[in-house]
């Protein structure tokens, strides 16, 4: 079985499905583009990871890249392996002392641990060629539109609407700091952004 190197191209709401995200995968030397609906908090998981933003208490796939380090065990690579009635599966290839292994895992836990271990993601041709979509040129443009959401009170969202231009640095930092301690991390990387067009 050939596998097929995918890229993680955007993460947006869904459209079809409440409280729930579209992670879209990008083949990576090819126009197909694999669509996988996920939960939010499997996509805030995948976008901290994706923004670099290190939350105040490690989540589940933190903790799971600390517990195969302390056990002394790797991993290879993500591989979408299968897809059954519109449900997708992944398989986690470990390596270890005592050779490879591989561990079932939903494509989003999968994704989500496989970006903390910087492995590739792969698929093999039967799984594109079922669910895959052929982008036409000019619809790559919308997939760099696509940017990170999440669910949020109203309160929120209006807050987060605010001007983060004409803020003062300290009042950045304070900002900051109060995002990341409810771990609004969406929030967060944006108020990174502003502060590292700054310096």
């Amino acid at each position: 079985m050939d596998k097929i190197k995918l890229e993680i191209l955007g993460l947006s709401s869904s459209q079809t499905q409440n409280g729930s995200f579209a992670l879209v995968l990008g083949e990576s030397k090819g126009n197909r583009r694999l669509p996988i609906i996920i939960g939010m908090f499997e996509a805030q998981a995948i976008a901290i990871e994706i923004e670099k933003i290190v939350p105040n208490r490690p989540m589940t796939h933190d903790l799971f890249k600390s517990f195969a380090y302390s056990i002394g065990f790797d991993l290879k690579e993500i591989l979408i392996s299968d897809l059954k009635e519109g449900v997708f599966f992944a398989k986690i290839l470990c390596k270890g002392d005592n050779g490879e292994f591989t561990i079932d895992a939903r494509p989003s836990d999968a994704i989500a641990i496989g970006l903390r271990f910087d492995v590739p993601i792969f698929t093999n041709e039967s799984i594109l060629t079922e669910a895959g979509i052929v982008l036409a040129d000019d619809a790559d443009d919308e997939i760099a539109k696509i940017r990170k959401t999440d669910d949020k009170p109203e309160e929120t969202k209006e807050s987060s609407n605010e001007q983060l231009d004409e803020t003062s640095l300290d009042k950045l930092e304070i900002l900051l700091k109060e995002a990341l301690e409810k771990e609004d991390y969406e929030r967060a990387a944006k108020i990174r952004d502003e502060l590292n067009k700054r310096s």
